[in-house]
């Protein structure tokens, strides 16, 4: 009888490692996703509101969802997790929704991904107080970057100062949002299972839009053009592009994957170009280059302090 110190290598179970353009592929297919949803939004944007948009989408995410979770099985959180979880889902999923909603009926799609870039400066600059991560030059520098691409963005996102102003505002409220999400989830994900998590986020964030959400009953029983758009919001660029994401990660280095989302606002300008005939002012591509340098920046450690003696 062969005990655990005995076993060799040879009588392990050997785990073939995917195809190299496996995780590739994955994680484009989660960038165009997400670029899609910011065109979606914005096409849709002036005939259904902010609260059908966001609780409908979310409602459609958590059924494809709920069949994972119950093949994984739930673990009971404790009060604390609960607490993080209404957090989270009411945060990234609830107000986010409704602010990008509301914000992409000022801004177009492309500006609106530029602005979301700086949810990592946000995240940065909110670890300091809540994780005890040390506020360094570095952190300090990308955050005044990054929100100085986001002024030159307000500046000319449009030609309608305070429609434009209002839009950067809303779109800015999503992104800080977006950091809330990502730093609870941070806990959370340390003892909770990553699919209940997103399961019971994106039933609290689709409570949170629904007294908001009064056209959508009316948009289900039409049952036409704006209806499938929320669907193809909930399946593709919620539940299966998390799904596609959480792939590529787990066969790809987490650094360089995480710095291909700066090119989002890139495919999300392309996709509105040809889907709506859509382009950002010049200006805009200006700022949003700042927000990405600035997000750089923040994640730029500083050099160890040399030892006396």
């Amino acid at each position: 009888m062969t005990t655990a110190s005995q076993t060799t290598p040879a009588a392990l179970p050997e785990q073939t490692p995917p195809a190299p353009w496996l995780p590739v592929a994955a994680g484009a297919v989660t960038l165009v996703m997400w670029a899609s949803a910011f065109v979606v939004i914005r096409h849709v944007a002036h005939d259904v509101s902010p609260g059908a948009l966001g609780s409908g989408r979310l409602l459609v995410a958590a059924l494809v969802v709920l069949p994972l979770v119950l093949r994984r099985g739930w673990v009971r959180p404790t009060g604390r997790e609960w607490a993080l979880l209404a957090l989270g889902g009411l945060g990234w999923f609830g107000v986010y929704n409704l602010a990008l909603n509301a914000g992409e009926r000022h801004v177009d799609a492309g500006t609106a991904a530029m602005i979301i870039q700086i949810g990592p400066v946000i995240v940065a600059l909110l670890a300091v107080p809540l994780f005890g991560e040390r506020l360094h030059a570095w952190l300090l520098a990308g955050m005044v970057v990054g929100f100085a691409g986001v002024a030159v963005i307000a500046r000319g996102s449009s030609t309608d100062a305070d429609a434009s102003l209002l839009g950067v505002v809303l779109v800015l409220v999503a992104a800080a949002m977006y950091a809330v999400g990502v730093l609870t989830q941070k806990v959370l994900l340390r003892r909770l299972p990553s699919v209940q998590v997103v399961l019971v986020s994106f039933v609290i964030g689709a409570v949170t839009c629904l007294p908001l959400s009064g056209d959508l009953p009316g948009i289900v029983a039409d049952g036409g053009a704006e209806l499938w758009w929320i669907v193809y919001l909930g399946v593709f660029p919620t539940a299966v592009a998390f799904t596609t994401w959480a792939y590529a990660l787990t066969h790809t280095d987490a650094g360089a994957l995480s710095l291909t989302t700066f090119l989002v606002p890139l495919i999300a300008t392309f996709i509105a170009w040809v889907a709506i005939d859509e382009v950002p002012p010049s200006l805009t591509f200006v700022g949003g280059a700042l927000a990405i340098v600035g997000v750089l920046m923040t994640r730029r450690k500083p050099k160890p302090a040399p030892l006396a003696g």
